[in-house]
């Protein structure tokens, strides 16, 4: 993997969004641009560009009130984080590129397609929902109180059972620290903010409107956004495909990146197919 070039554009509101930019080899490299999960970082993704190779451009870049972006006081959208992209789009003369999110990032990436559908070749909805149930806000605003009253590392090992299977957690201890620790690093309001905005998020009735190829990934024993819930989206989006992963968690990009990487490698070449 490429250490690719690291930069940051200025959102609309003056944040700066930090992000890697990996070359891909070729003129004709199609692009790509992936979103991480809630308290996490653009490396999030490292297994996926390793996975990837030379085989697209591919943006990879930490959400406001994460990583090395600012960290502005909420309140948080979706819509926001989305408008943030094509913020980064615009900073590096991207007309349009296939997008994909986990989690958190999957609602952002539901966002933009919605609101910048000219802007999105193809969508990778992984591990997301596009709505919470009716008492998200309440719960999630709980969550963020608790880290806020308690701190983050009180919620550690929770996340880690959340994030991935028993089988990897016992053979991949170091990645289990490594993505702790990212965490742990979280700023606690814009946390706070960032887990109201999942709790209010309701992209339902933008589903209909996903025209472009979409891929729904979701792992089989993800219970923080469940395969019920990816179904879901698989259903409400026209000729979207669904995909479960065997025995996989709620982080499948790091818990199974080559499956991941495949699903992507999926909606890059059928999108250079259709413009061929």
């Amino acid at each position: 993997m490429s250490a690719g070039v690291e930069g940051a554009a200025r959102a609309a509101d003056g944040c700066e969004i930090a992000y890697t930019l990996h070359r891909g080899t070729g003129q004709a490299a199609p692009r790509l641009a992936l979103i991480h999960s809630l308290a996490l970082d653009r490396r999030f993704w490292d297994g996926v560009v390793a996975e990837l190779g030379g085989e697209a451009e591919i943006l990879a870049y930490d959400c406001r009130g994460h990583g090395r972006s600012g960290r502005p006081a909420g309140p948080y959208t979706t819509a926001l984080f989305a408008d943030d992209l094509a913020a980064l789009f615009d900073h590096l003369g991207w007309t349009a590129a296939t997008v994909a999110g986990c989690s958190m990032g999957g609602c952002v990436a539901q966002a933009f397609g919605a609101r910048h559908t000219a802007r999105t070749v193809a969508l990778g909805l992984i591990d997301t929902t596009a709505w919470y149930g009716e008492k998200a806000p309440a719960e999630w605003r709980e969550r963020a109180a608790k880290a806020q009253a308690e701190g983050l590392s009180g919620l550690a090992a929770f996340q880690a059972t959340r994030w991935f299977g028993d089988a990897f957690r016992a053979a991949r201890p170091e990645v289990v620290e490594a993505t702790t620790a990212i965490f742990l690093a979280n700023d606690l309001d814009a946390y706070a903010a960032t887990c109201a905005m999942l709790g209010d998020a309701d992209l339902r009735p933008g589903l209909g409107a996903l025209c472009m190829p979409v891929a729904v990934v979701v792992g089989e024993e993800d219970y923080a956004t469940t395969p019920a819930m990816a179904r879901a989206i698989h259903e409400a989006v026209p000729g979207s495909t669904l995909t479960v992963l065997p025995g996989a968690r709620h982080l499948t990009p790091v818990e199974t990146p080559a499956a991941i990487a495949a699903q992507i490698r999926g909606l890059l070449r059928g999108t250079r197919a259709a413009a061929a």
